[in-house]
């Protein structure tokens, strides 16, 4: 009986237990929906956040946790391999038309470049132009591969705003980045040809010297000329590293000749390029160690030379006593805050000893549009950065873009008319000899005229009498 009881219930409970399954599942799947819903939405607009390379998530928390968390020379090379990689962030703002740049006659998008020395084999080029900068320049590259020196080399100098390192021109030689330039060529091209392969920008190659190479041999700067130039808008023959023993021996004058003369005439030799139309232009970098007497010798030979223009500066090996520090101490070449005044004095002394037409390019401390501006005033067509961005991220060229347009703007100009004012007002100015013979040449143009005023004269006598002869006959 007892048993009889039960079943009843049991069979009766039983609806009951399976009415919150029947009922759940519809909630279940909204839940779902809205999880996953919300994901997606928060994914992308994360995805949008981080592409951005404007976004704070950049400045003030992706690159200060690599900074913190890395040594110096390893957040280096994660940095190029993201941006390698596509997946690095873009700059998604057009440039201001205050930024418009003029090099050599060509049109650039804005004045601020990229210095040499981030991307050392070329591997993420088209990662650095998406971050807005006009001007990418890899290298330092060497003929043979080479390890640089040992490590630890680099050190950041956070209280300083600087860096020391002493890399020593690690590169893996010049047949590996140029499969890598290479590789970029479209197969079916169109405008701009360039070799930036985007329009109103350039890009550089850093021509590096082996370390077992003779000092006072140039061949590795010729080979570099003859290998890069097809692919390159702009070569850049570096003889102011101050990390690759006898280097900057040939920023002496009799070294100094020998080589601007063999690089240019390895330029002239090549032919025309298919990618840009044309030949590389060639400028030369300099130290900002240079005393006013060598930067003075040095003008002088640049301009009896066919170089097209100079960088300004390299790394110093000056210790400023403003450096606070515990890593002022290394050996290495300084970069960033602490180098801008040496650079802006060489560029100012370099600027009034050069003509015109041979334009500089800025490069030590800038980490602002007020830096970038005050270049612009000592002389230099363009400027390039290298510290800040490593301490800024990749937002540093837009927000140096973003300052430079406001400060451009409060003055009522543009780029173009500040480094016309500059470069005009500052040069050096053609001396206008008299040649030995222009008296005579003087005299010799009177007579000329003399002799052509009498002819004239006699023609208008001639017709006069014509004129009364024809009248008599009437």
């Amino acid at each position: 009986m007892l048993a009889l009881r039960r079943g009843p219930r049991l069979v009766a409970r039983l609806p009951s237990s399976s009415r919150p399954l029947s009922t759940a599942s519809p909630r279940s799947a909204v839940k779902t929906g809205i999880y996953a819903t919300a994901f997606v939405v928060s994914a992308g607009l994360f995805a949008v956040y981080y592409f951005d390379a404007r976004s704070a998530l950049h400045r003030y928390i992706l690159t200060p946790v690599l900074r913190h968390a890395l040594d110096a020379e390893l957040g280096h090379k994660i940095a190029v391999k993201v941006l390698k990689s596509g997946l690095g962030p873009r700059d998604p703002c057009s440039d201001d038309s205050r930024l418009k740049s003029e090099f050599l006659g060509n049109q650039i998008s804005n004045p601020i470049g990229l210095a040499a020395g981030f991307d050392k084999d070329g591997e993420a080029i088209d990662g650095l132009f998406n971050l807005g900068f006009s001007w990418v320049e890899i290298g330092s590259v060497t003929p043979k591969p080479q390890p640089g020196n040992p490590k630890p080399r680099v050190f950041r100098l956070l209280e300083d705003s600087g860096l020391i390192n002493r890399y020593g021109f690690p590169s893996d030689g010049h047949t590996s980045v140029l499969a890598r330039l290479r590789a970029r060529i479209p197969t079916f091209r169109q405008t701009p040809g360039n070799a930036a392969l985007r329009p109103e920008s350039v890009l550089a190659v850093n021509l590096g010297k082996n370390k077992d190479s003779p000092t006072d041999s140039i061949d590795d700067f010729v080979a570099g000329v003859r290998n890069f130039g097809p692919y390159a808008d702009v070569l850049v023959v570096n003889v102011s590293s101050p990390n690759t023993p006898g280097l900057r021996g040939l920023q002496n004058r009799d070294l100094l000749e020998k080589l601007l003369d063999g690089v240019t005439k390895a330029r002239d030799n090549l032919p025309v390029s298919d990618l840009t139309s044309t030949r590389p232009r060639l400028l030369l970098k300099l130290s900002p160690d240079l005393d006013e007497a060598q930067i003075i010798d040095i003008a002088d030979v640049i301009r009896n030379s066919k170089i097209d223009g100079v960088i300004v500066s390299n790394t110093t090996i000056q210790r400023p006593d403003s450096l606070v520090s515990s890593n002022k101490t290394e050996l290495g070449g300084l970069s960033g805050a602490p180098v801008k005044p040496y650079s802006l004095k060489a560029l100012r002394i370099l600027r009034s000893h050069l003509p015109s037409s041979i334009p500089l390019i800025g490069c030590g401390g800038i980490s602002s549009g007020a830096d970038a501006l005050e270049y612009a005033k000592a002389g230099a067509s363009l400027v390039q950065v290298y510290t800040a961005f490593g301490y800024d991220g990749v937002g540093a060229c837009r927000r140096i873009k973003d300052q430079l347009s406001e400060e451009l703007e409060r003055e009522g100009t543009t780029w173009t008319q500040v480094v016309k004012k500059a470069v005009d007002e500052l040069s050096l100015k053609a001396e206008i000899k008299p040649s030995p013979k222009s008296h005579e040449k003087g005299e010799n143009n009177i007579s000329q005229l003399i002799a052509d005023a009498e002819h004239l004269r006699a023609m208008l006598d001639t017709l006069d009498k014509k004129i009364e002869t024809e009248q008599r006959l009437v």
